[in-house]
């Protein structure tokens, strides 16, 4: 049986630090405690898949602030069958061209999927939200390292990424999404949205976009909304928050000591807590020598 797993590249995914954080979470959770569980920065959603296929939680909540992120969730759950079949065409069609003919076919997708946001409704299922979600996983899985990167005015604008036969559509592995997706609460907004449904029966994971340890390094382009420093502070006190309701939390972030030393930047925000490096390497970057080991953060209030 296929079990389900991210079915979209994402910067910052958490897929290979899996058995750090798999041996890290509440022993709540371990001992069937944990009736909740609440992912506000869902991105690929590893951590939440991992949780789901292997821990008995009764309720699953995710979120992002991206918009189009969201819509293709709540697609794959509610029509996972139009969207595999729509998928098989683009990537039949996409992989009979030649590679120059790939390319216009790459930007010709990115036009018309940025000319067709502004008639889209976020908020109301619709079968334009098949095509939608179709044009958003063929221009992730055949973009440059699979980014999601928009502009301010909020288009697309990842450049055409020259994988040799890229695979564009994995029936099975939807399928079983969709499956897993069927009894889960998914909406777009604001981390700040599910104070009121956390106490001690919930663990929630926050893997907010990453504090960049330069100033060409950041990746938060992945919506209109910046995550700056006083962003990453708001989110801290937010911890503190839940902490205070009793819920397990756990959290990732880059470690600014990988540039700097002496940058207590988290050490300081979350003082008190659990804060631990773990071992992991730089999937994106520009310059492939730069895509080496560096530490990142699990902060945890247990």
């Amino acid at each position: 049986m296929t079990r389900a797993k991210p079915f979209l590249k994402w910067a910052g995914g958490k897929g290979q630090l899996l058995a750090a954080i798999n041996g890290r979470f509440p022993p709540q959770l371990l001992q069937g405690q944990i009736r909740r569980y609440i992912e506000p920065f869902v991105g690929g959603g590893a951590v939440f898949f991992h949780i789901a296929n292997h821990y008995p939680v009764a309720e699953f909540y995710l979120s992002d602030i991206n918009p189009e992120l969201i819509l293709t969730y709540r697609t794959v759950q509610r029509d996972v069958d139009a969207l595999i079949a729509r998928l098989v065409e683009l990537e039949t069609d996409f992989l009979s061209l030649k590679t120059a003919d790939q390319e216009q076919f790459y930007y010709n997708i990115r036009e018309q999927f940025n000319e067709q946001r502004p008639t889209i409704d976020y908020d109301q299922f619709s079968p334009a939200w098949v095509q939608r979600t179709a044009w958003l996983i063929f221009l992730n899985r055949t973009g440059y390292n699979g980014l999601f990167r928009v502009n301010s005015s909020g288009g697309y604008n990842v450049p055409f990424g020259r994988y040799q036969r890229p695979k564009i559509c994995y029936p099975k592995r939807l399928t079983a999404v969709a499956q897993i997706l069927q009894n889960v609460t998914i909406r777009q907004g604001s981390y700040h949205q599910w104070a009121d449904c956390t106490d001690e029966h919930t663990f929630v994971y926050f893997d907010p976009p990453y504090r960049p340890l330069s100033a060409t390094a950041s990746f938060n382009s992945y919506s209109r909304h910046p995550f700056d420093d006083a962003a990453q502070l708001d989110l801290a006190h937010f911890f503190q928050q839940l902490d205070g309701q009793g819920a397990r939390l756990m959290l990732s972030n880059s470690d600014p000591k990988n540039a700097d030393p002496d940058d207590d930047f988290f050490d300081d925000a979350y003082n008190g807590y659990t804060i631990e490096r773990i071992p992991a390497t730089r999937p994106i970057n520009s310059k492939g020598d730069r895509r080496g080991a560096i530490n990142e953060l699990l902060i945890t209030n247990y």
